[in-house]
Order: C-alpha cells, then sequence, then structure tokens
C-alpha cells in the first residue's frame, strides 16, 4: 500500500523526488569536502 501510494500519487512522486535530490546533493557535498579536505592536506604536505 504504501508504495502504491509513493509511486501512484502526485504527492507520492513529489515526494519521491525531494528524497531523491536530498541524497543526490549528500553525496555531491560529501564529495566536494572530501576534495577539499586533501587538497588542503597536499598543501600542507602531509600525503
Amino acid at each position: 500500500m504504501a508504495w502504491e501510494l509513493l509511486l501512484g500519487s502526485d504527492f507520492g512522486l513529489m515526494s519521491l523526488g525531494v528524497i531523491v535530490g536530498v541524497l543526490v546533493i549528500g553525496v555531491l557535498m560529501g564529495k566536494l569536502y572530501a576534495n577539499k579536505m586533501n587538497e588542503e592536506s597536499s598543501k600542507l604536505g602531509n600525503k
């Protein structure tokens, strides 16, 4: 029933879109921050 409501209604699809968007933004921010930390570490010579 929950899957039918999530995938079959307009507000369910909007909720699913928000959930996916938040997950994508979280992954992208994590990669960005990891790259920045590695860049700072390389600048300081702590590689």
